[in-house]
């Protein structure tokens, strides 16, 4: 019998190729399953519900059942409030606004730029790390703990302590997808030790900074400046978490799709490889072309809603799909074809609205520095397993391993 389809896309199966499906989807712009959610997939409704003040993120308001196990997230039985991911307005606003003045423009444009040349020489020092050139697997070697490191500098942890958040961070990304036969409890029980202790570390911190502040994002989350006020010690702890669990995750997935998508395009990969200045734009279309996050299955409906010529009854969950947004024809020409050339590349791999991601300038730069560093040192770079093995969650799509061999690596 043929599987509904809804339960293919969330079929493994299917993963590594999921966009023939949402081709199929996109016949239905907005489609109910028959039990309380509905599943959008075109790139105008869905741009249009990122912007719409009758979609919620808070899934307390939700009054259907979710049958499908995708909208636990990692804050699920934490001991830690909600981070505004998950917040709606005012209280949402409050914490971002606060938390973004330590991070970026226009409070502190120098943030992620000024990490430049550290990252730079992270990135390097993972490469001349990498041994046996005959079979690299290039998310244990680099866009695994490049992510992490990088937010670990950002926030001011010391250097001494970043050997503890790469465990813990290995713990919290092991929550996020599950192998088949692991014990839930056993599992879930490992993801609460690892949030009580990375919590009770960044309490300690928090503290440290509040009487001798540094140059660091976490200095500044603790002090607090401004007209919105100063972020309790529990809402700094819970930011920080969200930067290390949500913008580990994703970038992770967007430099190995890269460096995946790169190697089956190389004469893209050539270009890179002479010019490190096309960077930004390979990765503004990687961003459309294989987004980090394929769904976001954790949106509310609190009023009725008419789209795409279907009414969407207040409670209902809503699924949005940039996935399969970012390839949709009536918005993109040529749309499966990876064009970093493209002159319009308004992708929604970010989302899009007031949750647009937090983050996005520090991955942006992270993917652009590790994928022109291992496109000009890697000499004669080639994929060893494609379609490679892929991560099981449907949510965060990336490869959870990718095996790429070469000639050597250049100095």
């Amino acid at each position: 019998m043929t599987q509904p389809l809804i339960r293919q896309i969330l079929d493994y199966d299917n993963r590594a190729d999921p966009y023939p499906l949402y081709a199929k989807l996109r016949e239905t712009p907005v489609l109910h399953d028959g039990h309380g959610t509905y599943v959008v997939s075109t790139y105008w409704e869905i741009l249009s519900l990122l912007h719409d003040p009758r979609v919620s993120s808070d899934r307390r308001k939700r009054t259907v059942q979710d049958i499908y196990g995708l909208t636990q997230d990692p804050d699920e039985g934490s001991t830690l409030p909600p981070p505004f991911l998950r917040l709606d307005p005012p209280e949402h606003d409050r914490l971002r606004t606060v938390t973004n003045r330590s991070f970026g423009p226009p409070h502190s444009p120098h943030r992620v730029l000024g990490m430049r040349d550290e990252l730079e020489a992270v990135v390097s020092g993972l490469i001349d790390g990498i041994e046996d050139t005959d079979r690299i697997d290039l998310v244990e070697h680099v866009s695994y703990p490049f992510p992490v490191t990088a937010i670990c500098r950002l926030l001011g942890v010391p250097h001494e302590d970043e050997p503890r958040f790469h465990t813990w961070a290995d713990t919290l990304a092991a929550s996020l997808d599950p192998m088949p036969g692991e014990d839930p409890t056993e599992r879930n029980q490992r993801t609460r030790d690892a949030q009580l202790q990375l919590g009770g570390y960044l309490a300690e911190l928090i503290e440290k900074r509040r009487a001798h502040p540094g140059d660091d994002m976490l200095s500044e989350l603790a002090a607090g400046a401004g007209e919105h006020g100063e972020l309790s010690t529990i809402e700094a702890i819970t930011t920080a978490a969200l930067l290390l669990i949500a913008g580990h995750e994703t970038t992770v997935n967007l430099i190995t799709n890269g460096m995946l998508t790169l190697l089956r395009n190389p004469e893209v990969l050539k270009r890179l490889s002479e010019d490190p200045r096309i960077a930004p734009r390979i990765v503004e279309e990687l961003l459309r072309y294989e987004p980090p996050v394929q769904l976001i299955p954790n949106r509310t409906a609190v009023a009725d809603i008419d789209i795409g010529g279907v009414t969407i009854p207040s409670g209902a969950a809503l699924w949005l799909v940039p996935g399969s947004g970012n390839r949709d024809p009536l918005r993109f020409t040529d749309p499966d074809r990876f064009d970093p050339d493209r002159e319009d590349i308004e992708h929604l791999g970010f989302g899009s609205g007031i949750h647009i991601c937090f983050g996005a300038p520090l991955a942006r730069q992270e993917t652009e520095l590790a994928l022109s560093h291992l496109a000009r040192r890697l000499h004669n770079p080639r994929l060893l397993e494609d379609p490679p093995p892929y991560r099981r969650n449907a949510v965060l799509r990336g490869p959870r391993h990718l095996y790429i061999g070469c000639d050597d690596i250049r100095p």
